[in-house]
C-alpha cells in the first residue's frame, strides 16, 4: 500500500456509519487526499463504548526516544505484526479500524504517476485493520501522542495488478473480534477474507492526486489514465 487514502465522510458520518459515538471534537473532516502524519479518525473499542477519535498516522512505539525519528511507521506487515517490536504490543492489545472510502495506489516503476483508486462498490466506507500506540514525551505531563499504523497484506486479484501490497479490509462480521482489547491472539484475523474483497473495485484517478496540496471531492472520480509514453507520441504525431 502506498501512503494515500480518502476519508470521504466527516467523523459525524462515521460515528453513524460504524455504530460509534463521534468522540473527535470537531478537529477533523471529510479528507480527498489523506497523507501521512495527518490526524486521522480512527474507530476503537475502550469499555463499551465503541467511538471515533483522532490520531496522528505514523506509529510511534511506547519505547520510542524520540516521535519524529525516521520515516512515519504508516504500515505494519500482517506477516510480522505479531513479532516485530515496534508492533507486537499494539498488535495484541492496541488494535483499531481506519475508515477509509478507499485507497490510492501507484504501479511501481510508471514514470506516468498515474493512480488508481481502490475502494467499495458500494460507496460505503472500508474499515481497514489498523494499530495504535500512545507515546509519552519523557518528562512530560501532558497528554501523550497518539498515532496508528495500516495493517497491509499480499494483494489479491485485479489489486495485485496494481501494486503487491494492499491494507487488510475487514469485514462488518470481524469487526468486534479485531476490537476486541482482551483478545491478544489474532493469527486467524490476518488474513484477507474474500468476501470483504469481492466489495472492491479499481479505477484511475486524476493525477491530481499526485500533490498532497489537491484535496477536492473530485480526486476520487474516474478519470481517464494518462496516456502511455508511446500513445503519446501517437497522439504527437496525429
Amino acid at each position: 500500500m502506498c501512503g494515500r487514502y480518502a476519508v470521504q465522510r466527516d467523523p459525524a458520518g462515521l460515528a453513524e456509519e460504524f455504530g460509534a459515538t463521534d468522540r473527535t471534537g470537531g478537529v477533523l473532516g471529510a479528507d480527498f487526499n489523506v497523507t501521512p502524519t495527518k490526524s486521522v479518525p480512527i474507530v476503537v473499542q475502550r469499555g463499551s463504548e465503541l467511538s471515533v477519535r483522532p490520531v496522528r498516522w505514523g506509529l510511534v512505539p511506547t519505547w520510542a526516544k524520540d516521535a519524529s525519528s525516521g520515516p512515519p511507521m504508516i504500515n505494519a506487515r500482517a506477516e510480522s505484526i505479531t513479532t516485530k517490536p515496534a508492533y507486537a504490543e499494539s498488535a495484541r492489545r492496541r488494535r483499531c479500524l481506519m475508515p477509509a472510502t478507499g485507497w490510492y495506489e501507484w504501479r511501481p516503476g510508471d514514470k506516468r504517476r498515474q493512480p488508481h483508486l481502490c475502494r467499495r462498490g458500494d460507496g460505503r466506507s472500508m474499515a481497514m485493520a489498523a494499530v495504535f500506540s500512545a507515546w509519552w514525551a519523557p518528562d512530560s505531563t501532558d497528554r501523550p501522542l497518539v498515532t496508528c499504523a495500516v495493517v497491509t497484506t499480499s494483494a489479491v486479484g485485479e489489486l495485485a495488478d496494481i501494486h503487491h501490497r494492499m491494507p487488510l479490509v475487514l469485514e462488518e462480521e470481524r469487526w468486534d473480534d479485531w476490537l476486541d482489547p482482551t483478545r491478544t491472539e489474532i493469527d486467524d484475523l490476518l488474513d484477507p477474507t474474500p468476501g470483504a474483497l469481492g466489495e472492491l473495485m479499481v479505477h484511475s484517478v486524476s493525477t491530481e492526486v499526485n500533490s498532497m496540496r489537491n484535496n477536492r471531492p473530485e480526486l476520487l472520480e474516474p478519470a481517464d489514465p494518462v496516456p502511455e509514453p508511446a500513445e503519446q507520441v501517437a497522439l504527437f504525431e496525429s
